[in-house]
């Protein structure tokens, strides 16, 4: 299967440095990704994560909270959501038959309505946490205006699956070959989840918001100020949270020639694993002018 990776939208936060631990200041915007993946199989191209979505773009400030607007203020650039970059590599986006989500967090599910007849994959706790809408944030972080395409959802349990790469209650997927695989990993969000795919090299783990900033998988791990906090704010169990963490550390260490560990929103990882600046879209290098 081959394998592309999506920019879907950068997030410029608040704190500059103390959020990304690259940009000068602390006065200006920091930088980080939305890593999306395109996956070509056999049953047509399969989706994790979207990102930010066309409507997003267009009614920024009908679809998204004003809070999160004004925090993480999106890079809200058409060119660089999933549609139009599927596009630009030369894709029918009718031809993504299935999108799989870690979690349902704005900047995660905002593509689903570019999508509308894609079947999607995810755990039945997310599904069920933010259609409750419980708190402020919740209310903040899910938006329902998001959702139009609820009628396609397809859930998986917490409680049952098996086991991968010492991890538990992993599923195959509704439809999907073996190769990709919803990876329960809460903590971020109650039903969060990591998407793992085998490649002919090695398996992929877009591991989401499970983790934030690429030295927090260090054996001495760290993460910036601004994340740290950024991550704390938005957890529903903590606890979960650093467990998984340790868990995906101690994945890296004892499988770490068979399993390359991503999140979503780390420039340095995506830069890594993308082979291509995160400003720009897909396909951007192969139709680049040459000299």
């Amino acid at each position: 299967m081959r394998v592309h990776h999506l920019n879907c939208i950068s997030t410029c936060p608040l704190g500059g440095h103390l959020m990304d631990g690259r940009t000068h200041g602390v006065l200006e915007r920091g930088h980080l990704s939305c890593h999306c993946l395109l996956v070509e199989t056999n049953a047509g191209l399969v989706l994790i994560d979207t990102g930010f979505g066309l409507r997003d773009v267009a009614e920024p400030r009908a679809r998204l909270s004003a809070f999160f607007l004004a925090l993480v203020k999106p890079d809200l650039r058409e060119d660089m959501t999933a549609i139009r970059q599927i596009q630009r590599l030369g894709f029918d986006p009718r031809d993504v038959r299935h999108i799989v989500l870690t979690h349902l967090d704005f900047d995660h599910a905002g593509g689903l309505d570019d999508f509308p007849h894609a079947r999607v994959h995810l755990m039945t706790r997310e599904r069920d946490a933010a259609l409750a809408q419980h708190t402020w944030m919740d209310r903040q972080r899910f938006r329902p205006q998001q959702w139009s395409t609820r009628g396609q959802w397809r859930t998986y349990d917490s409680t049952s699956g098996a086991a991968w790469m010492g991890l538990e209650c992993v599923h195959d997927l509704h439809g999907l070959p073996p190769e990709i695989l919803l990876v329960p990993l809460p903590g971020h969000t109650f039903g969060h989840a990591a998407v793992a795919v085998r490649t002919p090299e090695r398996w992929l783990l877009l591991a989401g918001d499970a983790y934030f900033y690429h030295r927090e998988m260090d054996p001495q791990p760290y993460c910036t100020p601004g994340l740290r906090f950024y991550q704390w704010m938005l957890e529903k169990d903590r606890t979960a949270r650093l467990h998984n963490q340790q868990r995906l550390r101690a994945l890296r260490q004892q499988h770490g020639a068979e399993v390359e560990v991503f999140c979503s929103h780390d420039v340095v990882e995506f830069e890594r694993v993308a082979g291509l600046p995160a400003r720009l879209p897909a396909g951007a290098l192969q139709h680049a002018p040459t000299a």
